[in-house]
């Protein structure tokens, strides 16, 4: 099949989002050419960015000729970005891929959903041809919150119109950089790790609080706290951080490098999250060998493949009993389940890449069809 020129625009150029752009643009076999913003102020990258984006898109165009498609992120007011790059851009088609969405991101007690960053979500849904999302957890969820839309913002919102232009596509992950070497057999300390932002989606307080309480009660352990702590609840956190010591060895986010190394060393990940439509810190731990301890909700149940939910998902209340019996079970020279980190091969950039080339193809011709 013929190459095609994607334009991906991406106003949050940082992390998971920088990660999947920069991933998908290395290892798809069309011309994916990345338009970034800047890595801070996810909200002025939505209120504002699409207007920078669209002058530099113009600049793109003049140099290298129209793409065939446009895709924009979440944090993109996508509407926005067509409507102001319409003299360059022309009728191209549009994707929306979605990381996270304003409707069911979950607020803090007492707040309120912003209805301009609601809205604009809405009208690049609209606007879109399709709406791509990294799990059937997180399209379900966005449906749901088109509900809740209606009812919060009193006005009508046709959600199957929405809902028949979706499709799922999954982060991707570098498979060969996360293995390990053969891990020693035998009983060992086990090193547990947490690798979420710290924000209060991630809930990292409770996955502290579970640690503590295992090594309280004799499950001795040394712990890796590796999410980035800026524009979070870090704060809030330092007390339980300092209670656990010196079992903490290595805190704060580290280099690419360096933090693939501790992965590969890690034994259990852990998470508490209460948001999480993909779980790519996870998902990367998993492949590189650690026996996940996470929730039977949100989008693990789907990562996580279901011959390995018994051993691996914990239900609400069930961390610090799921933690401390995995822990244990590793102390006395237990792995992670037998082929669970193999099976996390499926989200390799090779396999992810070769999907969201083939929907490409598939959209193109669906749109020159019509």
């Amino acid at each position: 099949m013929a190459e095609r020129t994607i334009l991906l625009v991406e106003p949050l150029f940082a992390g998971s989002h920088r990660a999947w752009a920069q991933g998908w643009s290395q290892a798809s076999r069309h011309d994916v050419h990345v338009l970034g913003g800047s890595g801070d102020r996810w909200r002025r990258g939505m209120r504002a960015g699409s207007a920078v984006l669209a002058d530099r898109a113009g600049e793109w165009v003049a140099a290298h000729g129209r793409p065939d498609l446009v895709v924009g992120t979440n944090m993109l007011d996508l509407a926005a970005f067509l409507g102001l790059s319409r003299r360059t851009l022309g009728p191209v088609p549009a994707v929306q891929f979605m990381h996270e969405n304003q409707l069911s991101y979950p607020r803090r007690p007492g707040e309120r959903l912003e209805p301009g960053l609601a809205w604009m979500q809405w009208r690049g849904l609209v606007a879109a041809d399709e709406i791509w999302f990294n799990s059937e957890y997180h399209r379900t969820a966005l449906l749901n919150g088109l509900a809740m839309l209606d009812d919060e913002m009193d006005s009508p919102v046709d959600a199957a119109s929405v809902a028949s232009k979706t499709w799922v596509g999954y982060l991707g992950i570098e498979v060969d950089a996360c293995r390990r070497p053969v891990a020693t057999a035998g009983p060992r300390r086990p090193l547990v790790v947490s690798n979420q932002r710290w924000h209060h989606d991630k809930d990292l307080g409770s996955v502290l609080r579970a640690i503590r309480t295992a090594i309280d009660q004799g499950f001795d352990c040394d712990v890796a706290l590796l999410g980035d702590p800026t524009g979070g609840e870090a704060d809030d956190l330092a007390p339980l951080i300092a209670e656990l010591g010196e079992t903490v060895v290595v805190r704060g986010h580290l280099p690419r490098n360096e933090y693939l190394e501790v992965l590969r060393r890690a034994d259990v990940v852990v998470s508490a999250a209460r948001n999480e439509n993909f779980g790519i810190a996870v998902v990367e731990a998993v492949a590189a060998g650690a026996w996940p301890v996470v929730p039977d909700a949100l989008a693990y149940p789907e990562v996580i493949p279901a011959e390995y939910h018994a051993a691996c998902l914990y239900s609400l209340g069930g961390l610090g009993v799921r933690l401390r019996e995995v822990v244990g079970r590793i102390a006395a020279g237990e792995r992670s389940p037998h082929g669970l980190a193999e099976s996390m091969a499926r989200f390799d950039w090779s396999m992810v890449a070769a999907e969201l080339d083939g929907r490409v193809e598939h959209l193109l011709e669906r749109v020159r069809a019509v």
